[in-house]
């Protein structure tokens, strides 16, 4: 027996908005922060990427304590934590401190990421599987953007160390609402044969559907990490000048995601993961392009296409994730999640090289380079398995 999809899916869209809630929010306020601190672009791109470089640490260490010990009880633990790192970069007192605590957010963060998928992939089959990974990637959508739009315009209003405590209280909220609502696992049964879980291991490191989807995420959040990151810093300098809550409105165009993810459930039923992944990349390089043009409108036109792909394109590959593993689910999340965040950790350090190096120009062909490797991973790796 398994949970009702139609009743799940809330809670499921509840859990995806508050995981991605404290990825990003920080992106929103940089400029606020590089000012502060006397902060470089490069600096600035640590506090984006310490998070990113956390989660791709901890995600396969979380997976397997996970596999042995449960999925909701972690879930709702991992985002009561969150309050803690979160509350406390507002009485940051130097740019280090504010890395540090970025860092400590990332380790808790695949308490809720890594293990909803383990548990999705448990309790879901089929149609229902991929409508529920449909539900948490548009939870993920909006909140993503509602980070970022909070925390730029209470950044703007009241200044950014309050807007992290409003973070905070609200992670309070979404942990209790998940210890309230979703349902136990009926399906998850305990792993603790820590060789048996070196055997799984290695034969998720040989599973070429799982490695594939693996290097697709690593491009995808490369390519997204990086152009989100240093288009603030773009359109914050002349001749643009946006304040904290202009560069929040920017983010709306994350909400194109929320529209897609849902459409992204029906694409993959059609045409399948890969050709669904190609797609994606294909539309995602097209936006990026179009933000050469030296003019607003055409930035956020073009932004709003390529995160669109983006989502797109993570939704094809976590639905693929989720349909492969058939043993050791949340260490193979983990695997996975390890190679996507460390792709968002190297994407904020080389777009942030590429910006220093040749402005806005170098931060586009870097993440044009990483989105056309992805298609060709996915042409490659998956297409010859008739995925």
């Amino acid at each position: 027996m398994t949970p009702c999809p139609g009743t799940s899916r809330p809670i499921l869209w509840l859990i995806g908005f508050f995981a991605f809630l404290n990825m990003y929010p920080i992106q929103a306020v940089l400029p606020l922060l590089m000012g502060d601190f006397h902060a470089s672009a490069t600096q600035a791109g640590a506090m984006v990427g310490a998070t990113v470089l956390a989660v791709a640490l901890a995600a396969p260490l979380v997976g397997v304590l996970s596999d042995a010990l449960g999925r909701k009880e972690i879930l709702s633990s991992a985002l009561l934590l969150l309050t803690i790192p979160t509350a406390m970069i507002a009485h940051a007192d130097g740019l280090d401190h504010i890395v540090i605590l970025r860092f400590l957010q990332g380790l808790a963060i695949p308490g809720v990421t890594v293990v909803l998928i383990a548990y999705i992939g448990e309790e879901f089959k089929g149609i229902s599987l991929v409508s529920a990974m449909t539900a948490y990637a548009s939870g993920a959508v909006l909140g993503g953007f509602a980070g970022r739009f909070i925390t730029g315009h209470l950044g703007e209003l009241l200044g950014w160390r309050p807007a992290f405590l409003v973070l905070a209280g609200m992670n309070f909220v979404g942990a209790l609402a998940v210890f309230r609502w979703l349902p136990a696992s009926r399906n998850f049964k305990p792993h603790h044969d820590w060789r048996g879980t070196l055997s799984v291991l290695f034969r998720h490191l040989t599973n070429r559907r799982l490695i594939a989807a693996a290097m697709i995420g690593f491009c995808v959040l490369f390519s997204l990490v990086g152009s989100f990151t240093y288009v603030t810093l773009l359109l914050s300098n002349p001749p643009f000048g946006l304040s904290a809550g202009a560069l929040a409105n920017v983010f709306f165009i994350y909400l194109f995601g929320a529209v897609v993810t849902p459409f992204a459930g029906r694409l993959i039923h059609r045409v399948g993961y890969s050709m669904s992944i190609i797609m994606g990349l294909a539309i995602s390089a097209s936006g990026v392009m179009i933000t050469l043009r030296p003019e607003l409108i055409a930035i956020i036109v073009g932004l709003a296409i390529s995160c669109s792909g983006v989502f797109l394109a993570q939704s094809a590959s976590i639905s693929l994730l989720a349909a492969s593993l058939q043993e050791g689910r949340s260490l193979g999340s983990g695997l996975y999640y390890t190679s996507y965040y460390a792709g968002g950790a190297l994407g904020a350090w080389a777009c942030g090289w590429a910006y220093v190096e040749s402005g806005w120009t170098g931060v586009v062909a870097t993440v044009l380079a990483t989105l056309l490797t992805a298609m060709t991973l996915a042409w490659i790796g998956l297409r010859s398995q008739g995925s």
